[in-house]
């Protein structure tokens, strides 16, 4: 989505120097336009006026005052022309900045859900670790020690269910003299899986 804002976001700064320079160049025709008009009307008023009496000077004055009203219409079509062109370039504008407010508005609420998640995980995070801090001190320091030694062991969980005779942390069946042993020792002895070696928690589920 970001490479897409970037795509139009270079389409819209294109279209805007177009609409620029089509701007600056509509001025220009513009402005020549209305100097071969106020030539022409200076010339016109020249023959109206009488002033000018030689044939010949009447002659070229007639055909420059038609010269400049050809020209004049050229430069008029090349307004025209220049117009639609900038017309053009200020609809695309438009629309590309249209285009990228909407990606950009579903970016910027796809940050804020993104953000919101992390603070909910942060939430989360230190919730877990206070507990896990109430629930530490009421445990052994031996036994957090070997608790916290096999959680970098073995991925992060040091401690296993043992559910229908199976370790929940490596999802192996305990063998018929494991079982035994594990049956005799006392509820506060701490017991391990001999595949895995994690501690494992004893419940009426275990199977024993």
């Amino acid at each position: 989505m970001t490479k897409d804002l970037t795509q139009l976001r270079d389409l819209l700064v294109a279209a805007q120097t177009e609409e620029s320079d089509t701007a600056r160049e509509q001025t220009k025709a513009e402005q020549d336009v209305d100097q071969v008009r106020q030539r022409a009307t200076r010339d016109q008023q020249r023959l109206d006026s009488g002033a000018v009496s030689s044939p010949k000077d009447l002659e070229n004055l007639q055909r420059e005052i038609a010269s400049l009203a050809k020209r004049q219409g050229d430069l008029e079509d090349i307004v025209l022309e220049v117009m639609e062109r900038r017309e053009s370039a200020q609809e695309r504008v438009a629309e590309l900045t249209e285009r990228v407010g909407a990606v950009q508005g579903r970016i910027d609420d796809a940050t804020a859900r993104r953000d919101a998640a992390f603070e909910e995980l942060d939430g989360e995070a230190a919730s877990v670790t206070k507990e896990r801090e109430v629930i530490a001190a009421s445990v052994p320091a031996d036994l957090l020690k070997l608790y916290d030694k096999l959680r970098e062991q073995q991925g992060g969980i040091g401690a296993a269910k043992l559910y229908q005779r199976t370790c929940q942390g490596c999802r192996q069946e305990l063998a018929i003299t494991e079982l035994s042993e594990i049956r005799k020792a006392a509820p506060d002895t701490v017991v391990r899986c001999e595949n895995c070696r994690r501690i494992l928690v004893r419940t009426s589920e275990s199977g024993l």
